[in-house]
C-alpha cells in the first residue's frame, strides 16, 4: 500500500535591511524543509547572508506587508508554511512542538497560533497587551490567505485554527528611538488605510480612544506588573492610537478642502 506523501514545511521570511538580524532568524528554522526569503531591495547585506545560510531568495518591490507575505506564501514550494518576521526567533521549546506536529503530519488542524513573547529594552514584557499575543503563524496556505490592514497583516483561515503552548520570540524594535519611528511610520499607513475604508475620525476617537487603550494594556491586562516599561508601553499604546486618529482626521480634512461640496 502506498503511503501518503509527508507534509513539508516552507519556512517563508519577508525582509527590509536587515542583515543584522537574519541570521539569527534563519537558524531557528533550520528544520524546515525550505527557507524562502522575499526581500524588498535592502541596502544591506540581508540578501547575501540569506543566501550563504541556505535560504532562497527573492527579490521584490514591497507593496505593503499584506502582499508582500501573500507573494511569499504562494511562492513557496510547500503548501505547508511558517510564516516570520526577520525580528522573530522561533524558541528552541516551540521548535521541538511544531517538529512533534510536522513527524505527526499535521493531523487535526490546518493552522495553529502560538503566543509571541516580546523583548523590549532589556527585558521580556509578560503582561499587557503584549503577551500571549497569539499569533498564526504555521497554517496549511490551502486554507486561506492574508489580509488586514497594513501594517499589520493577518492569515484569514477558513476554520478556527488550534493552539501551542511554547512562544515565538520577538525582537521588535533595535532602541527606543526605532520604536517612535516606527510609531510615526505605522500610524500613517494605518489612517490611510482606514480613509481608504470610508472610516471617518470623530473627536470622540480623540477624546476617549487612547484612555481606553491605556487602561486596557496597564490595569486590565495587567501591564503594570512589567514595572517602568509596563508603564511607558501603555502610556505608548495610547499614544499611537491618538496619532492614528490624528493623521486620519488631517487626511480627512484635507480632502475637503481638495474637493469642497457643491454651492
Amino acid at each position: 500500500m502506498t503511503q501518503p506523501a509527508r507534509a513539508r514545511v516552507s519556512a517563508c521570511i519577508i525582509t527590509f535591511n536587515e542583515a543584522d538580524r537574519i541570521a539569527d532568524c534563519i537558524r531557528s528554522v533550520e528544520w524546515c524543509d525550505e527557507i524562502l526569503v522575499v526581500d524588498s531591495h535592502s541596502a544591506d547585506r540581508t540578501r547575501e547572508l540569506a543566501a550563504l545560510l541556505g535560504a532562497r531568495v527573492i527579490e521584490r518591490d514591497w507593496l505593503g506587508n499584506v502582499a508582500q507575505k501573500e507573494f511569499a506564501t504562494r511562492a513557496a514550494k510547500h503548501d505547508w508554511i511558517l510564516s516570520l518576521d526577520a525580528d522573530e526567533r522561533v524558541s528552541p521549546v516551540l521548535r521541538d512542538e511544531m517538529l512533534a506536529l510536522y513527524d505527526a503530519g499535521f493531523s487535526g488542524a490546518v493552522g495553529w497560533e502560538m503566543p509571541r513573547l516580546s523583548h523590549y529594552l532589556g527585558r521580556w514584557i509578560q503582561h499587557g497587551t503584549w503577551y500571549p499575543d497569539y499569533c498564526l503563524r504555521l497554517f496549511d496556505r490551502r486554507h486561506g490567505r492574508w489580509g488586514g490592514l497594513n501594517p499589520h497583516g493577518r492569515f484569514a483561515l477558513d476554520r478556527k485554527p488550534h493552539r501551542l503552548r511554547n512562544p515565538l520570540l520577538h525582537y521588535p524594535y533595535r532602541d527606543f528611538a526605532d520604536h517612535l519611528r516606527r510609531i510615526d511610520s505605522y500610524t500613517t499607513l494605518m489612517a490611510q488605510g482606514l480613509h481608504e475604508r470610508g472610516r471617518r475620525a470623530r473627536l470622540s476617537d480623540l477624546l476617549f480612544r487612547p484612555w481606553v487603550r491605556f487602561v486596557r494594556f496597564y490595569f486590565l491586562k495587567a501591564g503594570f506588573l512589567d514595572g517602568w516599561r509596563g508603564l511607558l508601553l501603555a502610556c505608548l499604546a495610547a499614544h499611537y492610537v491618538c496619532r492614528k486618529y490624528t493623521k486620519l482626521m488631517v487626511v480627512q480634512r484635507a480632502e475637503r478642502l481638495a474637493f469642497p461640496p457643491p454651492v
